[in-house]
């Protein structure tokens, strides 16, 4: 898929784990998941579809919203969608960062749902 069929769609889901080789083994066992580490914090995820990633975190569900997973979105204009954002009435929760492979930033949505858009610029 090109970049530009890819925009605006869901691109990663993120989990915050407190044992990320425990993650690995179970995901790795249960659904055949293959993993790349990106250090002792953090490893993505393929499971032949979709990619997504396990970031260590000392209390998970309390370090992700709701508890949950973050749903990151991929975008070729990055600052076009966080104008988008805030002029839509969603609120910038983490300012954009860069990351290896790009920069992204969290936001919330109208219901206080956080998500998180990415994009290699």
């Amino acid at each position: 898929m090109t970049q530009a069929e890819q925009d605006k769609r869901i691109d990663y889901i993120e989990f915050a784990v407190e044992d990320i080789a425990a993650a690995k083994t179970f995901y790795s066992s249960v659904f055949g998941w293959e993993f790349t580490d990106y250090g002792p914090d953090y490893t993505s995820f393929f499971d032949g579809r979709l990619a997504g990633g396990f970031g260590k975190a000392p209390d998970a569900s309390s370090n992700v919203p709701g508890g949950g997973p973050l749903v990151v979105l991929y975008a070729t204009d990055l600052a076009a969608c966080e104008a988008a954002v805030k002029t839509h009435g969603g609120r910038i929760v983490k300012e954009p960062f860069e990351f290896p492979g790009g920069r992204r930033f969290h936001f919330a949505d109208p219901s206080d749902h956080e998500l998180a858009i990415w994009s290699e610029k």
